[in-house]
């Protein structure tokens, strides 16, 4: 199956880690995120967000893992999942998904497969899952 909703991020907020890191070109953060979806998506999520991104550059990677509470084409339930992607200043390339594995709850129980982030032109986000239930 396939489907996707619209989100916004409702909340950013940047998390201070007490690790070292060596010195690259790039500092590395970390943030939670707080997201709401509607359309064939409906519900909410919490994000762990970790980026290496030069905004003055365009240049980036980010990697991100959701918890998401709602329905998708009107099953309700939970599941996490996961993605990553890399811009070079224009356009995303080494996008990575994926939905985890024994994570579904409720109608969503047995939730398996990936999907992808899409930005239209208009800077609208959505997310699109391709599924399989067992």
């Amino acid at each position: 199956m396939i489907t996707e909703g619209e989100f916004v991020v409702s909340d950013f907020t940047p998390v201070t880690l007490d690790v070292e890191s060596p010195p690259t070109a790039m500092g590395v953060g970390v943030a939670t995120m707080k997201k709401r979806y509607t359309g064939d998506v409906e519900g909410r999520s919490t994000t762990i967000f970790t980026s290496a991104f030069d905004p003055a550059r365009g240049e980036g990677t980010y990697v991100a893992l959701e918890s998401f509470v709602g329905s998708l084409d009107g099953r309700e339930g939970s599941f996490n999942f996961a993605h990553a992607a890399s811009t070079a200043g224009a356009g995303r390339f080494g996008e990575w998904f994926t939905i985890v594995a024994g994570s579904g709850t409720g109608a969503l129980a047995g939730i398996l497969g990936g999907g992808e982030l899409v930005i239209d032109a208009d800077g609208t986000h959505r997310m699109r899952f391709e599924y399989t239930l067992d």
